[in-house]
């Protein structure tokens, strides 16, 4: 998969001037509160909140509650934490990233700006109050913890890394040391909360309380396929599984010591096979709370003048120029990445064996397209651009469009079509071409997802919303029921065909609980020591429990309501 271009807002330079930072992008429910429990059960809903939000494009944390998205969201990463040139730590900075075409363009840079020192007015925050000068902190983290008070079943996860910050990871995995040194100052600075006093705000603890785990976004392990000048290395393969081991201790060390909290883990992770061939996509699932595949980015402006194709296709058609691109892979697509991370393809170096029910599905919120594209006899699909790839307003990146600048493109059936093969929708209008997400390409993937046994909804990113939250509202309706339609397999088959049809059972079964309680102790006692893997049952201090995924020496009950085990109920 092409990594993701910056998604940048119409905003740098009014943040150059304030002397903040719009960082490039990197990629990048309300089930929890009801059920009490982790939403296992393909309805999770994840969605990244980028910093650059704050800047041209004034979307503020009081949207995600006055639009019904906090509300509606289990997890919210805020997209990105830096690491350090020199250290190879977590810190803050007020410095903008350079030029994407700069190999150090990342170096030292971050926006403290927008994290801490952004006063917000009472029109503009979250509980109507206007920011003072003697608080800790202001900012999008001040606005977090009032999001969070409004919206308690509201996890917030500091995401590291992205695109443009990336360079580092391979440096700051390479050796325990480094890895211990590493993650001890992401775990102080943002879930500690001690921020380097900056422009009178920050200090010791002054963040404590907003985050609720990590979200790793190294782009990407062992490959070449980064950001220009990024660092790589045979061994980040092993290293990276060694780091998400060294996170989870020290995460699962820190709340042991402050009150029994269970801390999160998640992280961003390829779709390319390209890309998962240099990750051990058995092993790190015994770390991570939720792997959230990046679905998207499959195709775009990168590919020259085409010819055009989807970004996102849940099955590879006979007209996918993957094998032409790409040489060396499968043609792209989700359903073929997913059996990548499942099953494994031997054939490319990928051994599988990840937990199917934490894998979340990525929904891009953006559109990659073409311009000077003839109509030909599919409206655009397939057919070579002849003027490039433009920028809209607010996204200013070429070939990206926010939904919100789309108008009537996406919702007008006389400008929509729909690719039976790929199971996706496009979008053709006076020579252009846009691919990305309507309300049929939503339902397609999220009843893929159930069939499959997965998770739920990884989205990217909340910034390219309209003022209705329209995309957003199609996938809570679509991730968090049952399929209303199944997906049928194309009616051309794909090149290769899956090795996991859709209409195949999970393979891991979907946790959610028995229609009819248990009446008693029946299954066996739960031993410590022992190794279970998901869907095991137990019994222990009196409930019935259900392994969610693989795990050793954790018992029933004490990793809180996103732990391993779900309570099934008294015996």
């Amino acid at each position: 998969m092409h990594p993701r271009k910056p998604l940048i807002a119409a905003l740098l330079s009014s943040a150059l001037a304030a002397g903040a930072l719009a960082a490039t992008a990197g990629l990048g429910s309300a089930q929890a509160a009801e059920t009490g429990t982790t939403a296992s059960t393909g309805g999770v809903k994840i969605a990244y909140y980028d910093q650059w939000s704050v800047y041209g494009n004034a979307f503020y944390p009081k949207h995600l509650d006055e639009r019904g998205i906090a509300a509606n969201l289990d997890v919210i990463n805020y997209s990105f934490g830096n690491i350090h040139p020199t250290d190879l730590t977590c810190f803050e900075a007020n410095k903008a990233a350079g030029d994407d075409n700069n190999p150090n363009a990342g170096d030292g840079a971050g926006d403290s700006y927008a994290d801490y020192q952004k006063s917000f007015s009472a029109a503009d925050s979250v509980d109507g109050v206007a920011d003072k000068w003697d608080q800790p902190i202001v900012g999008v983290f001040n606005q977090f913890k009032e999001l969070k008070a409004k919206h308690p079943q509201l996890k917030i996860n500091i995401s590291i890394g992205g695109w443009s910050y990336s360079k580092y990871f391979s440096d700051a995995a390479k050796t325990d040391a480094s890895r211990k040194k590493f993650v001890a100052s992401c775990i102080k600075q943002y879930i500690q909360g001690d921020l380097p006093v900056e422009g009178g705000f920050g200090g010791a603890g002054s963040a404590a309380g907003i985050f609720d785990g990590i979200d790793i976004d190294w782009e990407y392990p062992g490959s070449a396929d980064g950001h220009l000048g990024n660092h790589y290395a045979p061994e980040d393969k092993q290293n990276f599984t060694l780091l998400l081991a060294e996170f989870r201790k020290q995460l699962d060390e820190y709340g042991a010591a402050h009150g029994g909290k269970k801390y999160l883990l998640t992280a961003a992770l390829p779709a390319g096979q390209d890309k998962i061939k240099n990750i051990e996509t058995d092993k790190i699932g015994a770390y991570l709370d939720y792997a959230n595949i990046m679905t998207y980015d499959m195709h775009g402006a990168w590919d020259g003048d085409g010819p055009t194709y989807h970004q996102s296709p849940l099955y590879s058609g006979t007209n996918d120029p993957t094998d032409v691109i790409k040489p060396g892979t499968e043609k792209y697509s989700i359903d073929n990445a997913i059996d990548s991370w499942i099953d494994g393809k031997p054939a490319y170096g990928i051994t599988g064996g990840f937990p199917a029910n934490k894998l979340t599905l990525g929904y891009e919120f953006y559109y990659r397209g073409w311009k000077g594209v003839p109509a030909g006899t599919t409206n655009g699909l397939a057919q070579t651009a002849t003027g490039g790839s433009g920028a809209r307003p607010l996204s200013q990146a070429a070939g990206i469009a926010y939904y919100k600048e789309l108008g009537g493109i996406v919702d007008n059936a006389a400008t929509t079509f729909w690719d039976d093969q790929a199971k996706s929708a496009y979008f053709y209008k006076d020579g252009e071409f846009f691919t990305g997400l309507d309300k049929r390409t939503i339902q397609a993937r999220a009843d893929y997802a159930h069939q499959r046994g997965l998770a739920g909804a990884m989205m990217y990113s909340l910034l390219g919303l309209d003022a209705n939250a329209t995309l957003f509202k199609d996938i809570v309706t679509a991730v968090g029921s049952s399929p209303t339609t199944p997906t049928t397999p194309p009616t051309t088959p794909p090149t290769t065909p899956p090795t996991t049809p859709p209409t195949t059972p999970p393979t891991t079964p979907p946790t959610t609980p028995p229609t009819t309680p248990p009446t008693g102790c029946t299954a066996p006692a739960y031993v410590a020591g022992s190794v279970y893997t998901g869907g095991q049952t137990v019994s222990y201090n009196g409930h019935n429990w259900k392994a969610k995924w693989w795990t050793q020496n954790e018992a029933p009950g004490s990793t809180g309501e996103w732990g391993v085990w779900q309570d099934l109920g008294a015996c």
